[in-house]
C-alpha cells in the first residue's frame, strides 16, 4: 500500500460529534436572542471553524461571532464534547491499519486539545501517531491545520499521505495541500457532487470499504 500516511478528518468521519456540536450552537445563539429550529442548518457548523460559520450562517460580525463563539464554548467543553460517539468500524480499522504498517494521524479544525479530549474518551487516542487540529486562534481552516501535521509529521513526500474526510472542505483543502482525499458518506456532508467537484478519489459508505480501496488499489 503506497499511502502508508493515513489522515483522518475527526467530526463525521471518526467520531459522531453532532448532538454536542449542534446543542452548543444552539445555546450560543439562544444567548444573542435567536431560537433555531432548523437542524441542518445546526449541522453545518461541525467541521468548518466557528469564525467561519456564524457569519456564513447568520451574517454575524466579527464582534458578533466573537462573542457567540465564547457562549459556544461555554457548553461545549464542559458538557458537549462528550456528547459524542465513534462511527461503527472505527476502532477496527485503526488497528487493521496499524497492522498494514500505517502511520495514523488526525487533521481536524477543532482545536486540538479539544481532539485529544475526544479521543482519550472514546478510547482511541493511542492508534495516533500525531493527534492534529487548531493549534492558534484563527488557524483552524482545514488547509492551515493539514500543512501543520504534514511539518509535523515530516513527510519528505506529502504524496505519501491521503486524507479521509466527511465534507467539501476537507476534499478542498487536502487538494490544496497536494494530497488526495477519500470522502465517506456516513458523515455531514449533505451534497456528495459538491464533494466529488472538490476532489476525492472516491466516495465510501463504510470505513472498512475505504481500507479495501487503499489496499486494492495500491494506493
Amino acid at each position: 500500500m503506497q499511502k502508508s500516511t493515513i489522515l483522518f478528518d475527526l467530526d463525521g468521519t471518526l467520531v459522531n460529534t453532532g448532538k454536542g456540536v449542534t446543542e452548543s450552537v444552539r445555546y450560543a445563539l439562544a444567548k444573542l436572542g435567536i431560537e433555531e429550529t432548523d437542524q441542518r442548518k445546526l449541522e453545518r457548523f461541525i467541521g468548518p471553524p466557528l469564525m467561519e460559520s456564524f457569519p456564513r450562517e447568520y451574517g454575524f460580525s466579527a464582534e458578533q461571532s466573537s462573542n457567540a463563539v465564547t457562549s459556544f464554548r461555554e457548553r461545549y467543553e464542559t458538557t458537549g464534547v462528550y456528547e459524542c460517539e465513534l462511527y461503527p468500524d472505527v476502532e477496527q480499522t485503526l488497528r487493521r491499519l496499524k497492522k498494514l504498517g500505517c502511520t495514523l494521524a488526525v487533521a481536524s479544525s477543532k482545536r486540538e486539545d479539544l481532539c485529544h479530549v475526544v479521543l482519550n474518551y472514546l478510547h482511541v487516542e493511542q492508534y495516533f501517531d500525531l493527534i492534529g487540529g487548531a493549534r492558534d486562534a484563527g488557524a483552524g481552516t482545514k488547509i492551515q491545520v493539514l500543512e501543520d501535521v504534514i511539518a509535523r509529521l515530516r513527510l519528505k513526500d506529502p504524496g505519501q499521505a491521503v486524507l479521509i474526510g466527511d465534507t467539501r472542505y476537507d476534499a478542498q483543502g487536502a487538494k490544496e495541500a497536494g494530497i488526495d482525499c477519500i470522502g465517506i458518506t456516513y458523515g455531514f456532508e449533505q451534497d456528495f457532487a459538491e464533494m466529488k467537484k472538490a476532489g476525492t478519489l472516491g466516495l465510501f459508505d463504510t470505513l472498512p470499504e475505504v481500507v479495501d480501496f487503499l489496499v486494492q488499489a495500491a494506493l
